[in-house]
């Protein structure tokens, strides 16, 4: 019997770590939580729960590059790390405390690598360019947009596509385990390979 409390699930916006975990978290038992409850970035830029996208977050994609859209995203994470840590050592190390599923993408490899021990499983989802581009372009509508709205999604993907070709390749260099999610055909086959690294 795996003596895991903690499993962390990585990996980039749009790679299916919400509804893999939730629906882990179900299956186990387990409390759920989302690195982006953690703190406030700009995220996703399109519309979602009848909510338009806010100025500040508009502007933020028009002003920077790609390149400059990943390096902020990225520091925004290290910002999150003492959060994360205090999370994965509470649930991990106090067996009063609930067994925890920790996803998002402020899970960045070379920040938390450390922390996978006996009691913590991690694993990262990767995807195409181009199945990453689809589920952006459907999730966004990108066909109804124009002008900024267009622009700004493009950035959004772009910035998606980095995060994506470095988490990969820090994921391999560390010998981390990952999961290509379009090597699995269904929903539930994710969940069990997902499983067989928590229980390994």
């Amino acid at each position: 019997m795996s003596t895991k409390r903690v499993l962390l699930i990585g990996g980039p916006s749009n790679a299916g770590k919400s509804t893999l975990a939730a629906g882990l978290a179900a299956q186990l038992g387990w409390r759920h939580i989302s690195t982006d409850s953690l703190g406030r970035h700009p995220g996703r830029p399109w519309p979602s729960h009848g909510r338009a996208v806010p100025q500040h977050v508009v502007e933020h994609y028009l002003a920077l590059s790609p390149d400059d859209l990943f390096d902020a995203v990225l520091h925004h994470y290290q910002r999150l790390q003492p959060a994360i840590a205090a999370l994965i050592t509470t649930h991990a190390g106090d067996p009063t405390a609930e067994s925890l599923i920790l996803e998002g993408s402020a899970l960045w490899p070379e920040f938390v690598a450390g922390r996978i021990d006996d009691r913590v499983a991690a694993v990262w989802l990767t995807a195409s360019s181009n199945l990453l581009r689809r589920r952006i372009y459907q999730a966004s509508r990108i066909e109804t947009t124009t002008g900024d709205e267009q622009l700004i999604i493009h950035k959004f993907l772009s910035r998606a596509l980095r995060y994506n070709q470095h988490m990969l390749e820090a994921v391999q260099r560390l010998g981390l385990a990952s999961i290509d999610v379009e090597s699995t055909s269904s929903p539930d086959e994710l969940s069990l390979r997902c499983l067989e690294i928590l229980r390994a």
